[in-house]
């Protein structure tokens, strides 16, 4: 499994991140998880994308901009090293800069075709779950919020 949400950021010296910008991403999803294989392939241990998984029952909305499992499986988001928090297009227009692929995504600059590749990318997010033949987004929360609230349990707490 990629980076936990749990484990703390590299940080450099002065306390600043290391990495350049936060992916959210679904690890249920194959689609998601091939893109984050490629990129992880192409960061190359250097740590410019941390990769955070909100299937992983220990997502912390807190620890990521505050944007909730709901909000992060509707699109994509991301978080920049300064905090700012960034979706859609721009997620991935900014990954592929930072790992110096930054021509991909390119023309999505323009601003007529930076507004056609999102509106084509909402497309695809209003459908992702259907087309990889995963159950809709309310049963996918109601199935986690039970995984939860199983593993919140007196009985399965280790102390």
């Amino acid at each position: 499994m990629l980076d936990a949400t749990t484990h703390n950021d590299h940080e450099s010296e002065l306390g600043a991140p290391s990495w350049r910008i936060k992916l959210l991403y679904d690890g249920e999803c194959p689609l998601c998880v091939r893109e984050v294989n490629f990129l992880t392939r192409r960061d190359a241990g250097r740590g410019i994308i941390k990769f955070i998984d909100i299937a992983s029952l220990d997502y912390n909305p807190q620890n990521h901009g505050g944007i909730d499992y709901a909000t992060a499986m509707g699109r994509i988001h991301g978080i920049l090293a300064d905090g700012t928090v960034i979706k859609n297009v721009e997620v991935f227009r900014q990954a592929y800069e930072n790992l110096g692929m930054g021509w991909v995504y390119s023309i999505t600059k323009v601003p007529v075709l930076g507004a056609i590749a999102d509106w084509l990318y909402g497309i695809w997010a209003d459908w992702r779950l259907k087309i990889t033949g995963r159950p809709d987004l309310d049963t996918i929360i109601v199935e986690r919020q039970k995984k939860l609230n199983s593993s919140n349990s007196p009985r399965c707490r280790i102390d």
